[in-house]
């Protein structure tokens, strides 16, 4: 066990995932996703700690956690939301009152989220996402104010 040499810090890998979106390569996002994923279905409540030991994974165990690790973590609270806008290419542009998904994708364990109440200044909406492999298509449940969705796709 350390602190800085091996662990898994659910923060840290949220950064990643932003970093590999932003820079075409979504389709890595799939593991790092699906690990968090299935890391967090073992903690009480589903919430992440600030770290998790680094140690090899075992069938149906949970992570090691680290014994004086901040459980929850203000900060790693924000990783499964943070994993969802890498991988939906969530953009706001207040100027346009517009919410961008740019390449969005889901990652192969997800075949559905529904985003309520995502908001842009007095906008809001309701949008469900399905996967349809390695696509995606986005419904518009309900919309408040004069807000803006679309899909950019960019390859």
């Amino acid at each position: 066990m350390s602190y800085h040499n091996g662990s898994i810090w659910p923060h840290d890998n949220a950064l990643i995932a932003l970093g590999l979106a932003r820079y075409g390569h979504k389709h890595l996002l799939d593991q790092l996703f699906r690990g968090l994923f299935e890391a967090e279905s073992y903690l009480e409540a589903r919430r992440l700690p600030e770290l998790f030991c680094g140690f090899a994974r075992e069938r149906r165990r949970g992570p090691t956690l680290y014994p004086v690790a901040c459980a929850p973590q203000a900060w790693a609270s924000a990783t499964p939301l943070t994993l969802l806008e890498a991988a939906l290419g969530i953009e706001f542009d207040p100027s346009r009152d517009e919410i961008r998904f740019v390449n969005p994708r889901l990652p192969s364990f997800l075949n559905e989220v529904v985003l309520r109440d995502l908001r842009l200044g007095k906008c809001s909406a309701d949008l469900r996402v399905r996967r349809h492999n390695d696509d995606v298509a986005l419904e518009v449940l309900r919309t408040e104010g004069q807000n803006r969705i679309s899909i950019v796709l960019a390859r």
